[in-house]
């Protein structure tokens, strides 16, 4: 028998329950990175997360024979509503065994909470939006996420498919190889920022010495960049820095970029190191006591990275802004000794940004999709 269960977020056992549910589920799989448990504690308490600020959410788990065998989270984000008009809300968080009964289970649950909400669409997997860690991964399981991506098991998708989710969008990533870059691209990038300033755009480094102030400037930037996105969310003051406190510790200047005009920002790009490969050593996402120094040592020895936002503000397009940020952070990973990379995620109907990673000789190596289905 299949009970599903409300999880009180502010009881710490609970909430332990809820989140440590996935280190069980992919114990044994090697491709399985756990998150930072202090990280989701601090996302989905409602004390601590900005997201409750303006939204709510409700969390439930499935138990059969007394065990954990699923969870899902319900998400009602009235930013979204606002900023869409729409009736739209969303799920996350999810993860099950391989049963339809016990996915159908908490997918009810969901739909009923959202219904009694006054939702009409029900959209995810998202934790708790586009902004954070979303989509369901389709294609390529053979290797670890990069930082800040989801994983899941290949039945996902069969299990929602199964219960009626349908596409709602594709979510694509490039794979960037250093060394397959063409030269000609790398010249390309200088010539660019000729031009570039001979229209008296810039392009510079992050100051983390004004670490505050430079997030002062990345937010006007990246919700007026991302505007226009499917799914997209504005990000408020305080879940950015919410983001960029996690972010800190592993921030590299020279994968950090802004374009100028006039002293003023116009475009953004950031490349943080795959601390994943870090990740994926530390027992059910504890840094303490002992997981601290394997990830401190090993920051000095990651070789991959991932390009997590880069934008620029419409009347800045098609200037080339985009491949000068490609080509100065490819320029700073070789300084770094990382050889390889992903950039993600881009929306499968963004033309100019797939133009531009194809025009540099990325390729898709791996998709995750967003599904919906009307409540």
């Amino acid at each position: 028998m299949i009970h599903i269960e409300d999880v009180d977020p502010t009881r710490r056992q609970q909430l332990r329950a809820f989140i440590d549910f996935p280190h069980d589920l992919y114990a044994g799989d090697p491709n399985y990175v756990p998150m930072l448990f202090m990280e989701q504690e601090a996302l989905l308490h409602p004390k601590k997360s900005p997201f409750f600020q303006h939204s709510t959410a409700a969390y439930f788990i499935a138990r059969e024979h007394g065990q954990i065998v699923g969870r899902i989270a319900a998400i009602l984000n009235r930013n979204h509503i606002a900023f869409t008009g729409r009736k739209e809300g969303f799920f996350g968080f999810f993860d099950v065994v391989n049963d339809e009964q016990v996915a159908s289970a908490l997918f009810g649950a969901a739909e009923q909470w959202l219904r009694q909400q006054g939702m009409e669409k029900a959209i995810g997997p998202a934790n708790f939006s586009t902004n954070e860690t979303c989509g369901l991964l389709v294609e390529n399981f053979d290797q670890p996420p990069m930082v800040m991506m989801p994983y899941n098991a290949p039945y996902y998708a069969e299990l929602m498919e199964k219960y009626g989710f349908r596409k709602h969008v594709d979510l694509l990533c490039y794979w960037i190889a250093s060394e397959v870059i063409p030269s000609s691209v790398m010249q390309m990038g200088a010539q660019l920022q000729q031009r570039l300033a001979a229209r008296g755009i810039t392009i510079r480094k992050i100051d983390m010495r004004r670490f505050q102030e430079e997030l002062h400037n990345f937010l006007p930037v990246y919700n007026a960049s991302w505007a226009e996105n499917t799914g997209f969310v504005p990000m408020t003051e305080a879940e950015i820095r919410q983001i960029a406190k996690d972010l800190r510790p592993v921030i590299d200047p020279e994968l950090v970029f802004f374009a100028e005009k006039n002293g003023q920002t116009i475009g953004v790009s950031i490349c943080v190191p795959n601390i994943n490969e870090l990740l994926i050593h530390l027992k059910r996402g504890r840094l303490f006591p002992f997981g601290i120094f394997r990830f401190l040592f090993g920051l000095r020895h990651i070789r991959t990275a991932r390009v997590i936002a880069l934008g620029t503000l419409k009347e800045y397009r098609r200037l080339g802004i985009d491949v000068c940020f490609y080509v100065r952070t490819i320029q700073g990973a070789r300084q770094r000794g990382i050889t390889s990379g992903e950039a993600s995620w881009i929306l499968e109907n963004n033309t100019l940004m797939n133009r531009a990673l194809e025009n540099i000789g990325a390729r898709v190596y791996r998709k995750y999709r967003l599904y919906e289905k009307a409540l």
